[in-house]
């Protein structure tokens, strides 16, 4: 699996974890032993969407197009 498609997974499987916590909404989350409102969670969920979408854009290839004249 190439970085690429591994951070392509990673942000699949975040956006069907906030898909999940917004269907069914609670209170609070327990993540790591620490308690946190369900909206923080999502938001630090949609921080790493974020993150994953700047590194796809980033090692995306580009093109410059030029053009000389004489």
């Amino acid at each position: 699996m190439t970085d690429s498609q591994q951070i392509a997974s990673i942000r699949s499987l975040t956006l069907t974890q906030i898909e999940d916590i917004r269907a069914d909404p609670k209170p609070t989350y327990w993540v790591d032993g620490q308690r946190v409102h369900w909206q923080e969670y999502v938001e630090s969920l949609q921080r790493t969407v974020d993150w994953c979408d700047q590194k796809l854009v980033d090692g995306d290839p580009y093109e410059v197009r030029s053009q000389g004249a004489s």
